[in-house]
């Protein structure tokens, strides 16, 4: 019989001290990287300064990141920072990130080196998953369990099951990772996943830029996952090369790994998708979505707010202008990735088709400030959720989609395919 392990049950394994775990089995896991956000962070620090310690477990491992209503926005939301400021200040805390040097957390913790393969990343936030692109068990927690971490560097977790998606064929043009994690989602549904670890694979994956990566690992929690990932491959290794400064050793899925579920997928005639409210479950190919009117647009977030992503959109909208009837919000992810878009144009590009472009914030996406929706507004959005609503009023509308169609959408004032406007 098949002994095989998948990469997360390595990974548990040996961050547990054993030989072996199985799907289903209770561990104390030792923990890497603690993050938490300005929504976050201030119960789990409340929760902390109860346990009446001198010191945090490691100043190391924690990673503070105030991103989703700052700039603050309001009295409320300067006091959840100040609470993150002074924590830092007080535990000398190295990885607190300031207004000015902060980004969207699951784009900056990247990009900053602080993600490497075989770790094991908790986060008080949902789409901490995020990491698994890069070949880490990573998945969000409750404030409580980050208190708790931040104590005695430890969590406990139930073993995942895995499910493995293979992707087959060649993407067609303006088709990306975002495309290809909604469609999963579309295919199984919300709870596809649930407390499932997802493997992704295939050729597809294998020439899948880290960009795409990292979106596809972002939307796991979508299908209910408990974490998605790749498996460390040279573009892991060349993406990480002048980021990562400490030694790190890449774990591998077995050949004979034991999946709970294997699909396969051939994505060769995929179009680009819409997820449609009110569920990111609800997904159509875009030409089922042709004459959905828009009063607003986001490209950014933690899904989509990549230099790739800036560079699609930047590539269809250069030259145009934007609908008379749209809003269109484009929100750099990172002080980096800002700085880089600005650089290289895609800003001017933005600017001269009358786009607003923001400071890196979360933002719209959760309904937090820069961009909230009035009752009866819809809005095409690179995030990741469009939940009823999510980017303000119930009776707003959020779809869904990646950067391209999301940009030909914004200049058409209704959903299109990006060839409808090249």
């Amino acid at each position: 019989m098949s002994s095989g392990q998948t990469m997360v049950e390595k990974i548990l394994a040996a961050k547990a001290g054993k030989d072996k775990v199985v799907p289903g089995e209770l561990v104390n896991i030792r923990v890497d990287l603690a993050l938490g956000n300005d929504i976050t962070a201030p119960v789990a620090i409340k929760v902390f300064e109860k346990f009446n310690l001198e010191r945090v477990f490691d100043p190391e491992m924690i990673v503070l990141v105030p991103d989703h209503f700052t700039p603050n926005k309001d009295i409320a939301s300067a006091g959840q920072v100040k609470l993150l400021r002074d924590f830092a200040r007080k535990y000398n805390i190295p990885h607190y990130f300031e207004v000015g040097r902060m980004g969207v957390e699951h784009a900056l913790l990247p990009e900053q080196g602080l993600i490497r393969p075989g770790m094991v990343i908790i986060g008080a936030d949902s789409h901490t998953c995020t990491y698994g692109a890069i070949g880490a068990f990573a998945t969000g927690v409750g404030s409580t369990d980050l208190a708790v971490a931040m104590a005695v560097g430890e969590a406990w977790f139930k073993v995942p099951s895995t499910l493995r998606f293979e992707y087959e064929g060649r993407l067609q043009e303006w088709v990306s990772g975002k495309d290809l994690i909604l469609y999963t989602i579309g295919k199984i549904g919300v709870e596809g996943a649930r407390y499932r670890a997802m493997e992704f694979a295939g050729p597809v994956i294998d020439s899948l830029s880290m960009d795409g990566r990292l979106t596809m690992a972002n939307m796991a929690i979508e299908a209910g996952g408990k974490c998605g990932y790749m498996q460390p491959d040279q573009i892991t290794f060349d993406y990480l090369k002048n980021r990562v400064n400490k030694d790190y050793t890449p774990v591998y899925s077995d050949s004979d790994a034991i999946y709970e579920k294997v699909y396969t997928y051939d994505v060769s005639d995929l179009e680009p998708q819409i997820a449609f409210p009110p569920s990111p479950d609800n997904v159509k190919p875009v030409s089922k979505a042709a004459g959905v009117k828009l009063d607003q647009v986001v490209i950014g977030s933690c899904t989509n707010g990549r230099i790739e992503d800036l560079r699609v959109a930047a590539e269809v909208i250069k030259g145009k202008r934007v609908h008379p009837s749209v809003r269109l919000l484009v929100i750099p992810a990172t002080q980096l990735i800002y700085r880089q878009a600005l650089e290289e144009g895609l800003l001017s590009a933005f600017i001269d088709a009358e786009a607003a472009v923001s400071t890196p914030t979360c933002g719209p996406c959760l309904g937090g400030h820069m961009g909230i929706l009035a009752a009866g507004e819809k809005a095409l959005a690179t995030t990741n959720r469009n939940f009823v609503g999510r980017m303000g009023h119930p009776e707003s509308e959020v779809y869904l989609s990646g950067p391209a169609v999301a940009a030909a959408s914004a200049v058409a004032g209704e959903i299109v395919h990006p060839k409808e406007v090249m």
